[in-house]
C-alpha cells in the first residue's frame, strides 16, 4: 500500500508558503527603499522571490552608462540565471520601495524543482508568463510609438486589469527613468505625460494614477494614442 501520510504532504505542499519560511538553503529579508540587493558582476548563487515591493534591474556600460532593463513585483522571481551558466550577475537589483524578498540557494533551489512538482509547475508557470512578456516588449519595441510603449508600460506597472479602476502606481519613478524603459528621450516623456494627464487618462502630480480611460485608447481600434498628435 502507498504511504498515504506522505501522500498528504505532497498533494498539501504550498509553493508561496515555503517561499514565505525561512529554512535551510533559504532566508527571508527586507530591504528599504534604494538599497541593493546584488550587483553587476556579483556571484550568482541564489534565486530571489519578490513577496513583497518592487525591484528594478539596471545594467552599467563599459562608457559608464545605465540603463533600466526591468522592474521585477510581488509574486515574481529573479536572478534566476544561475541556475542555467550563468556565474556572474549581469545586472544590478535595487528595491524600489520597502520589499520582503525570498532568497533560495542555487542548491537549494535545484533540490526543490527535482523533488516537488508543485513548486517545479509554479516556477515554470512563472518563467512562461515572463517568456511571454519579453516577447510581448520586444514586439512593442519593434512596432509601437514610443507613446504607445509608454502607455503600455503605466499600464503594467500599475497593476491594471485586476480591480479595473483608477490605478495609483506606488513607487516614484523618474521621466528619465521612463525614457530609459520605453527608448526614447526625457522630453518625449515628458510632452506624452502631460497629453495622457490633459486627456483625463492619469493624475499626475509627484504620484502617477492610472485610470481605464487609458487602456481603452490603447486597445481601441481607431486609439486616441498617435505620436503624430
Amino acid at each position: 500500500m502507498p504511504d498515504t501520510t506522505q501522500l498528504k504532504v505532497k498533494v498539501g505542499f504550498d509553493p508561496r508558503a515555503f517561499l514565505r519560511e525561512d529554512g535551510s538553503g533559504k532566508s527571508v529579508e527586507r530591504y528599504e527603499k534604494n538599497q541593493k540587493i546584488y550587483g553587476q558582476g556579483d556571484i550568482a548563487d541564489a534565486v530571489f522571490f519578490i513577496q513583497e515591493g518592487k525591484v528594478k534591474m539596471t545594467v552599467l556600460s563599459e562608457h559608464g552608462k545605465e540603463a533600466v532593463v526591468g522592474i521585477f513585483a510581488e509574486g515574481q522571481f529573479f536572478g534566476e540565471g544561475c541556475l542555467d551558466r550563468a556565474e556572474l550577475r549581469s545586472a544590478t537589483s535595487q528595491a524600489m520601495e520597502a520589499c520582503l524578498i525570498t532568497a533560495i540557494t542555487k542548491p537549494e533551489m535545484r533540490a526543490m524543482l527535482a523533488r516537488e512538482p508543485k513548486f517545479s509547475e509554479f516556477f515554470i508557470a512563472y518563467l512562461l508568463s515572463r517568456n511571454s512578456r519579453i516577447e510581448d516588449d520586444l514586439i512593442d519595441q519593434l512596432f509601437n510609438s514610443s507613446e504607445r510603449r509608454l502607455a503600455r508600460l503605466l499600464l503594467l506597472l500599475a497593476n491594471f486589469g485586476e480591480e479595473g479602476s483608477a490605478q495609483p502606481i506606488p513607487i516614484t519613478l523618474s521621466q528619465e527613468t521612463l525614457a530609459e524603459m520605453i527608448g526614447t528621450t526625457r522630453s518625449r516623456v515628458s510632452f506624452f505625460m502631460n497629453k495622457f494627464r490633459k486627456k483625463g487618462f492619469i493624475d499626475y502630480n509627484g504620484k502617477i494614477e492610472v485610470h481605464r480611460s487609458l487602456l481603452d485608447a490603447v486597445l481601441r481600434e481607431k486609439p486616441q494614442i498617435d505620436e503624430d498628435d
